[in-house]
């Protein structure tokens, strides 16, 4: 696999610098970026050289210093490729429907898009490939209202330890908001987590044990697979159609695996933005009761569906038998705000918070106290009103510029902040292509169990607002079809 030559851009002159040290620099920060990921082959000398400016004697020099320090090798009469290196993390396998045999657990590659998350210079506008909202939605002042309130307040109630489960006043706040969806639940059956990821990460180390199966969307948000994975989890991938989880296929899965438990969300599934009927919900419960799985519902995204939008949590149906509920108000308030919680029978609620102790001790109740003060001054609900009259405000946009490039949608989602969508070409290339044009893009192989080479990609309709983005899709897509021609 070859990497796109149109969008590489030459090296910045720097007087500290030769042509040959910036060469390898550039190479160097995209594959530790794995952004040019191992095994995928490096431009021609002679392209390259093209490309630069340069001539062919510095890229080869170029080509020879990286060899020697380990981030590519050379192959006789086929060019350079990137060197898999000490610390990488393979790929894991997807599980075939049709296969009897498990695959052995594999750690799973989720850097890349971790990696240019937290490290892009781009502007929200510039980086589709993002999972939140830009910070220019958001409102800043919520926070700094209730910081400024606990500060107010006597300092010594901030100098204990906390509690295992939280924050109780939050609770009890989370405890009405739960009602309000009706999911029964007392304020000991909630336990506070520093985010989804947390909550994940605490649930696999209660209940996976090594060579357990774990169904997973296909595609699904790509962190829980890593974590799954080096439980040492088999993941089973759950395939979806517009309409929502193939339940068919889910059926053939629980009969095949026996599976210890399947993760969903069942409101504006990450990323096609698929949501459950009551129908579907009812289906997928009835298999975990006969099949005996837990089911996870991360409703992550659940304050961003409108109360009118169709959508059915498992949660309410099933009042935390076997549901294990989890939610976060990072999509709503501030990445780095990391609060969410998990809700479940009272059983579970004590061994996950033990489990926290163990991993954490507690999680910071400071945060807790903010969020509690955001949410009970009445101010939330309008602020996440702002931000769905402002998705609806983008969506039909966005969906237009996507389709006009080329792109078919999965669906044409009516709320959410997520659209699918096929590209035609492979999403890997696309993405590499729009890191050095100064796009973060998301290919669709991260959110698949199998990290296979796909033609998908998520785009974030908030952060589509850049109107180079639609010319550079326009470029990349035509030079590939022209290509190909």
């Amino acid at each position: 696999m070859s990497f796109p030559l149109a969008q590489i851009p030459t090296p910045h002159d720097t007087a500290s610098l030769t042509l040959v040290e910036q060469l390898v620099q550039w190479a160097r920060r995209r594959i530790e970026e794995r952004v040019f990921r191992p095994g995928m082959r490096m431009p021609s000398i002679r392209k390259l050289a093209l490309d630069k400016g340069v001539s062919r004697f510095t890229v080869v020099e170029a080509y020879e210093r990286l060899v020697a320090q380990g981030y590519l090798e050379s192959r006789r009469g086929s060019g350079f490729y990137v060197r898999e290196r000490m610390g990488a993390a393979p790929t894991a396998e997807v599980v075939p429907l049709t296969v009897q045999a498990a695959p052995a657990p594999a750690n799973i590659d989720v850097v890349w898009l971790l990696r240019n998350m937290l490290h892009t210079g781009a502007r929200p506008e510039r980086s589709p490939g993002l999972g939140y909202l830009p910070g220019r939605w958001l409102d800043g002042d919520l926070i700094t209202n209730a910081l400024r309130t606990l500060g107010r307040q006597s300092g010594a109630q901030m100098l204990g330890i906390g509690t295992p489960l939280g924050f109780l006043p939050l609770r009890q706040q989370l405890q009405t908001r739960l009602e309000e969806l009706e999911i029964g639940v007392s304020p000991d059956q909630i336990v506070m987590v520093s985010g989804i990821t947390q909550a994940i990460d605490l649930i696999s180390r209660i209940y996976v044990k090594p060579g357990d199966a774990v169904i997973v969307g296909d595609p699904a948000w790509f962190q829980m697979f890593g974590r799954f994975a080096s439980q040492g989890a088999r993941l089973v991938g759950m395939p979806y159609t517009p309409e929502g989880p193939d339940l068919d296929a889910l059926e053939a899965l629980v009969q095949t695996w026996r599976p210890k438990m399947l993760v969903i969300n069942s409101v504006l599934q990450n990323p096609t933005g698929t949501s459950l009927t009551p129908a579907q919900a009812f289906r997928i419960l009835r298999l975990a009761e006969a099949y005996d799985f837990i089911v996870v519902e991360d409703d992550v995204y659940g304050d961003l569906c409108p109360p009118s939008y169709p959508g059915t949590r498992l949660a309410s149906l099933d009042q935390l038998k076997r549901v294990i509920y989890l939610g976060s108000f990072s999509k709503t308030l501030a990445p780095n705000l990391r609060v969410g919680f998990i809700a479940c029978a009272p059983e579970v609620a004590t061994a996950v918070s033990d489990q926290k102790m163990l991993v954490g001790m507690t999680s910071p109740e400071l945060n807790e106290r903010v969020l509690y003060k955001i949410l009970t001054e009445g101010h939330y609900r309008r602020h996440v009103e702002r931000l769905r009259g402002r998705l609806d405000t983008v969506r039909d946009k966005a969906v237009r510029m996507l389709e006009k490039t080329g792109l078919k949608l999965f669906l044409t989602p009516a709320a959410g902040m997520f659209v699918w969508a096929d590209t035609g070409v492979d999403a890997d290339g696309l993405a590499a292509a729009g890191h050095e044009a100064g796009f973060l893009l998301t290919p669709g192989s991260l959110f698949s169990p199998q990290q296979s080479p796909t033609t998908w990609m998520r785009f974030n309709i908030a952060n589509c607002g850049d109107p180079e983005l639609s010319a550079f899709l326009c470029r990349y897509l035509d030079s590939v079809a022209r290509r190909a021609s």
